[in-house]
């Protein structure tokens, strides 16, 4: 008899459904604080340099901030594609392309631009992701191919057009062939929104998308299909719900969100292109995405949270000569806990052998 059982809950609990992404953070904090004894690191001391040294200072708070922003805006268009049981994985090839088309466009008109060369970017930056979206969404509805598979493939292929162009066309002519654009002008430049930080407007675009996310799936009736179509296909096709048109809506949305991070990446902290423009936040943005439960406020949290583990990886590196992959480390084990806890919400645990029924 097993003294620890697993007993199905008669509905799922919507209490375990908020509870679970609380329990994932607490269990990969006590992983982390074993993780580091193993590693001949002092845990509390560890511990405090990963997520409370970063954020101690002015210039801190303001680095959570920007990279918390990409991965808001990837995490956003990823959640209302996931509602609708669209799955797309490919957000870092969609911000890649957003970099290239965006920043193509600062470089285009270098020396020639004005007031209207950043909207321009914005507009272009959206219009790359969604066009390397478009992609994954003709092959779904065309051939039935797994977007999935179809949109982390073309990540790739992104990633290598980035990599070809700045050693090509993009490179800077007066950069002694190093791999990378020229600086980009003022124009193309993402304006400051808080002194003595590098906060930047594309944090603003973000808190937008975040509100605008909300509306439309809690104010409007295509967001009523969209969850429709995610959890009862069968009744939405009986509804007369185009399932197609959501398709291509959530994955064009997903795509040019993604887009805008990407050209907010290049317009913004890094000022240039070059062949490392994310560190991989269309990815992480997966897990932002359901670690704040497809919802635009847990997931701006959730940005946070995970914005907190780049900055803190990075200082501790510095601070105690920790490995480069503790980050990742950190990011999967939180993956894991919330994948696992998340059966919590069906099931309930119970202690003791089951009863014998007579």
């Amino acid at each position: 008899m097993s003294l620890i059982r697993l007993e199905p809950r008669g509905q799922a609990s919507q209490a375990m459904v908020y509870a679970t992404p609380l329990l994932a953070v607490l269990l990969t904090l006590l992983s982390g604080f074993v993780l580091f004894l193993l590693l001949g690191f002092d845990p509390m001391k560890a511990l405090h340099a990963f997520f409370v040294d970063p954020v101690s200072s002015k210039r801190g708070i303001g680095e959570l901030i920007v990279k918390a922003t990409p991965l808001t805006l990837c995490a956003i268009g990823l959640a209302i594609g996931f509602r609708a049981n669209v799955w797309n994985i490919g957000a870092e090839g969609q911000l890649t392309m957003g970099a290239i088309v965006g920043g193509g466009l600062a470089l285009a008109f270098y020396g020639e631009g004005g007031w209207w060369l950043l909207p321009l970017m914005v507009i272009g930056g959206a219009a790359g992701g969604m066009a390397w979206a478009a992609i994954p969404a003709y092959l779904r509805l065309r051939f039935n191919a797994s977007e999935i598979l179809t949109s982390l493939m073309l990540t790739y292929v992104a990633l290598l057009m980035l990599n070809y162009l700045v050693h090509g066309p993009y490179r800077d002519p007066d950069g002694f062939a190093f791999p990378e654009s020229r600086l980009f002008e003022a124009d193309a430049v993402m304006p400051i929104l808080w002194a003595g930080t590098r906060v930047h407007l594309g944090a603003a675009l973000a808190l937008f998308a975040v509100a605008a996310g909300w509306v439309l799936i809690a104010r409007t009736f295509i967001g009523f299909q969209i969850k429709v179509i995610g959890l009862t296909p069968a009744a939405a096709g009986y509804a007369g719900f185009d399932q197609k048109r959501v398709v291509w809506l959530v994955l064009l949305l997903s795509g040019g969100l993604a887009g805008v991070a990407g050209m907010g990446e290049v317009a913004g902290p890094i000022g240039q292109i070059t062949p490392n423009v994310s560190p991989g936040y269309g990815f992480t943005a997966i897990i932002v995405a359901f670690l704040g439960r497809l919802h635009p406020v847990g997931i701006l949290l959730a940005a946070l949270l995970m914005a907190l583990s780049f900055i803190g990886g990075e200082a501790a590196q510095i601070a105690m000569g920790l490995p480069k992959a503790i980050t990742g480390v950190f990011q999967g084990m939180l993956l894991f806990f919330l994948l696992a806890s998340d059966v919590l919400i069906r099931y309930r645990v119970r202690f003791g052998a089951r009863r014998a029924v007579a």
